[in-house]
């Protein structure tokens, strides 16, 4: 992929100053790329992949010690990663066929998670932990927010910061990510993003969107051009309050108003710029909302089946790293789903993630590769359907019991100290 036609030229234009030795950039990424899509994601995996790969190609002996990949790794340009991750999200989305799309529209999720990372002193500083928790009994923790095709699951733009802090919010880091918009689009989110200020945006922008209500705002049918039943256009007056991170004259560059519409169907309000109620139905908003449900999978696909949930660098420009180095493989197995979603006719979404990185990982770890010419992966990766589940409930409870061992609550250091002096506390009964 990163030697195809269409990224060729950015991953030579990226490519660091480097000699032919065991771990050039582009084998040193590819590396990367399959180290966070291995269960056991560790170096040292890696590595002896590595070495097998070259023995079976015939190659001489090399060394598994994992510095040198390391190194390799810290060498890699953090806007070569970046850049390769959003444009194949961008060549994905583009490719996508009429039948996957709404109305022949690009709608794109957007939706916020957290990330976690080892705690050592560069990461603390960076992305600091809750307040809440007591110095070296935490973790650093970053947010991350995350911008989604409908159509085809890529991965096209993300933005993280710290956890908490000024500016560290979803609607801080979503005003960040505005390019990864284009005029035409829909914005499908949840209530969070129901801002005035980043819908104004957007409607300059000549982007539309869909979200459903903010619960701080009281909505009153009675007012507004009615359209129908729990259906009105009303227009929403700029806030009097000026928001801390806009400059004098943005807000006064802001307009004074914004026309929306609101809808209410099985007891949810959403608010919309698709003001025409002849072209548009409120159940047609209702069925296209439901489907923001796709980007909570996708971000499961990420963080539990791609293990991006904990990153694992020592460093927060290494963690930056691994996150862009987790959205490009996971374009990746979002592009096998939609070849094999184009060969057989059938929409992307219904296929299942999982089926297809474990697929993925089976036959590269033989030695095949999936060509146009080789239709057997695409076919493979067909056969495995998710299921349909509208309206899935599941209690957020946990049946298994953890192991019966207390929480630590000092730092680690301190904890090793104590049970070399006084030995190991009794397991409570």
């Amino acid at each position: 992929m990163l030697t195809s036609s269409e990224l060729l030229h950015t991953t030579e234009a990226h490519l660091p100053k480097h000699r032919e030795r065991l771990y050039p950039p582009t084998v040193t990424l590819s590396m990367f790329m399959r180290q966070v899509l291995d269960a056991d994601g560790s170096c040292q995996k890696a590595v002896n992949g590595w070495a097998a790969q070259r023995a079976a190609d015939g190659l001489s002996a090399c060394s598994v010690g994992t510095g040198g990949y390391c190194r390799a790794r810290q060498r890699l340009p953090l806007e070569m990663l970046s850049t390769l991750a959003r444009q194949t999200g961008q060549l994905l989305s583009k490719k996508a066929l009429a039948p996957w799309l709404w109305r022949g529209r690009t709608v794109k999720l957007v939706d916020g998670t957290g990330l976690s990372m080892p705690d050592t002193p560069e990461n603390q500083a960076q992305y600091p932990q809750p307040s809440t928790q007591a110095p070296g009994v935490g973790f650093p923790l970053a947010r991350m927010v995350l911008v989604v095709c409908l159509a085809t699951g890529a991965a096209l733009d993300v933005a993280i910061g710290p956890h908490q802090g000024k500016g560290s919010g979803e609607l801080s880091l979503v005003r960040s990510l505005l390019g990864a918009f284009s005029p035409g689009d829909v914005m499908l989110a949840d209530a969070l993003y129901c801002n005035y200020f980043l819908i104004a945006t957007l409607i300059s922008a000549g982007v539309d969107v869909l979200m459903e209500q903010h619960g701080s705002r009281i909505t009153d049918f009675r007012r507004g051009q009615s359209l129908g039943t729990r259906d009105h256009i009303v227009r929403w007056p700029k806030p009097v309050t000026r928001p801390q991170w806009m400059s004098p004259e943005q807000y006064e560059q802001a307009p004074d108003e914004i026309v929306l519409r609101e809808v209410k169907v099985d007891h949810q309000i959403l608010v919309t710029t698709l003001v025409n109620h002849r072209q548009t139905c409120k159940n047609e908003l209702s069925t296209l909302y439901a489907r923001r449900w796709n980007i909570e999978l996708d971000l499961r696909n990420l963080k539990t089946t791609c293990g991006m949930d904990v990153l694992r660098c020592q460093t927060p420009h290494m963690n930056e790293k691994q996150l862009w180095v987790h959205l490009m493989a996971y374009n990746v197995i979002r592009l096998l789903m939609a070849q094999a979603a184009s060969d057989t006719g059938v929409d992307p979404r219904g296929l299942s993630f999982k089926h297809t990185a474990q697929l993925w990982a089976q036959w590269t770890a033989r030695g095949l590769s999936a060509t146009s010419d080789d239709q057997r992966l695409f076919a493979l990766i067909a056969k495995c359907k998710v299921g349909q589940r509208p309206g899935r409930i599941e209690p957020r409870m946990r049946k298994r019991r953890p192991k019966p061992y207390p929480w630590m609550k000092v730092p680690r250091a301190k904890a090793r100290q104590y049970v070399k002096r006084h030995g190991h506390a009794p397991r409570p009964k």
